[in-house]
């Protein structure tokens, strides 16, 4: 049977009257029984409705849940004395469990890397956000009152996600204006503190820019126990809250929606100008390209890579294997690549387990065959190719006295014969659909004789790479095909640690300026850069990504 419990939103306050409902329905013999049925049906909907949202959300939180009942047990009901005031804190802690789920799926949704909360109360919803926050994220807490920093900050230390977050007591204007200062800028801002200067920080935050452009602001309570649509409503909070949320609906600079969790949580994103949102500054600004962006895509949003097709050869491992991942990560399906099909494999089920659509080819670039059938494979699967990433090949070290024709042709067979092949195979449905992008993978070796290593065959043939690329890509521009090269400098891969190289890092290591050899995490934002739309007036570039090794 239902029990009554002190009201707090606006589906409790229905609980309530239902409750009261019900009561004068069972002492009064008149009322029919169909209209009392109806009654328990509201009202197990309505009872069940809070729990059912706690129970299904409760998984990810129950770690941070039981940090704050182990707290909560030894220090939430201290008496904190502050002049003629004195704070009890209330025992039933843990009611705002589904709202630290839902911020913490915002902070997520929108990638968030810098939260600024405005009213933290007992930080529960504070370490909730930053729990999704990156291991570099900040999330910096606004709270009035000192006593409420001293009871999180110990539960903040017992967790890993603590140290992201930083705590400023005192007036929450008073930080704002410091941040703002600063030229500091948020990704997500969560207000949950006095309601009648909800609207001040608002405003406060978006006329000085504290919120990036499509940043998220989430506002709590902003239904108030259903008072702020009551006509007959005479609470000031409630007015305050009714006033904000209609300035917000007016303002042109955002778009908002108001969720019925518990108390009402509203979700403003700000949006990019537009002329017609204001028009006032309209005649002081050039509405151009560089303003509203390419296509209205802002910078970002040019390198993403969603709809598009791409594979990449020899993307068993190594630098392959990250070129895989980042043109999955930018929004790429990718076909991987590998003469052996068991690497191939596991990164694509490695794009898989990240959510990115993959497939393994076998392949061997060095056979016309199999060149022409890993063609025919993806193009049959997904329809086309948008993106070519010819990254396969191999290096033989001997002097150049002793350089077989037997190591040069297996070289040049796999590294320019291999490349030229991908790129012609590639070509033709890239030239047929009037768009394409080929990166070809060449080598700090095509600029400079590296040393003390004697490796003629692969040099020459990265040097032919690098004009293979230059002469497609003039070729192939005024058709929607773009070529472009990458010369990595020595990378740190597996194949770096044999034996016979082992004695040459320390060399290689003195005549590095960086200091230190490449990972291939190093090259990855350049192969998404010239496989999106914001390189197309890039060809025939080879983009050399040595830590400044070829100047020396």
């Amino acid at each position: 049977m239902q029990t009554a419990k002190v009201s707090d939103t606006p589906v409790e306050f229905v609980v309530e009257y239902l409750l009261k409902a019900k009561e004068v329905a069972e002492n009064n013999v008149n009322v029919p029984a169909e209209l009392r049925d109806n009654l328990q049906k509201a009202l197990d909907i309505a009872c069940g409705l809070d729990g059912y949202l706690e129970q299904m959300s409760s998984q990810e939180s129950e770690p941070l849940a039981e940090l704050y009942r182990k707290s909560i047990s030894h220090d939430w009901n201290k008496v904190h004395e502050d002049g003629k005031t004195l704070f009890r804190l209330p025992v039933t802690c843990i009611t705002g469990q589904v709202e630290g789920q839902v911020l913490k799926m915002l902070v997520h949704m929108s990638k968030a890397k810098r939260v600024l909360e405005i009213g933290m109360f007992t930080g529960y919803g504070a370490l909730s956000m930053a729990e999704a926050l990156p291991e570099n994220g900040q999330l910096i807490a606004c709270e009035l009152e000192p006593y409420l920093k001293d009871f999180a900050q110990p539960i903040f230390d017992k967790s890993p996600h603590g140290k992201k977050i930083s705590v400023r007591t005192g007036p929450a204007m008073d930080t704002l204006k410091e941040l703002a200062a600063v030229g500091e800028q948020f990704d997500m801002v969560f207000i949950d503190a006095d309601k009648h200067n909800y609207i001040n920080y608002y405003k406060f935050l978006l006329d000085h820019n504290l919120l990036r452009i499509d940043g998220v602001i989430c506002v709590d309570n902003t239904l108030f126990k259903g008072r702020v649509y009551l006509k007959d409503s005479a609470d000031d909070f409630g007015k305050a809250l009714q006033d904000f949320n209609q300035f917000v609906t007016n303002d042109p600079r955002v778009e908002q929606v108001i969720i019925p969790l518990r108390d009402g949580l509203t979700i403003i994103r700000r949006v990019p100008y537009t002329p017609q949102a204001n028009t006032q500054l309209k005649s002081t600004v050039t509405y151009d390209e560089v303003f509203r962006g390419v296509q209205g895509k802002q910078v970002l949003d040019r390198l993403r890579l969603d709809g598009k097709v791409a594979y990449v050869t020899g993307a068993g491992q190594g630098i392959g294997r990250a070129f895989a991942h980042a043109l999955g990560e930018a929004g790429a399906k990718v076909a991987i690549i590998d003469m052996d099909k068991a690497k191939a494999e596991i990164v694509a089920h490695e794009l898989t387990l990240k959510g990115i659509s993959s497939m393994a080819v076998s392949a061997d670039i060095s056979k016309p065959e199999d060149v022409q059938k890993m063609i025919d494979d993806i193009v049959s699967k997904w329809g086309t190719i948008h993106i070519a990433c010819n990254n396969a090949g191999i290096n033989k070290n001997s002097a150049s006295e002793d350089t077989s024709l037997e190591e040069w042709d297996q070289t040049f067979n796999v590294n320019l014969r291999g490349t030229f092949m991908c790129c012609q195979a590639a070509g033709h449905v890239m030239l047929k659909q009037g768009y394409g992008k080929i990166i070809n993978t060449a080598s700090m070796a095509s600029l400079i004789v590296p040393h003390p290593q004697k490796q003629l065959s692969y040099n020459t043939s990265k040097a032919g790479v690098v004009k293979l690329t230059q002469t497609l890509g003039t070729e192939w521009i005024d058709r929607g095909v773009r070529v472009n090269c990458i010369s990595p400098g020595i990378v740190d891969t597996p194949l770096i640690h044999s034996e016979s190289l082992e004695p040459l890092v320390q060399r290689w290591l003195s005549d590095i300026p960086a200091g230190r050899l490449a990972q291939v995490t190093d090259l990855q934002a350049a192969v998404v850069y010239l496989a999106s739309d914001a390189s197309d007036y890039m060809t025939g570039h080879n983009l050399v990504i040595e830590g400044g090794q070829s100047l020396w």
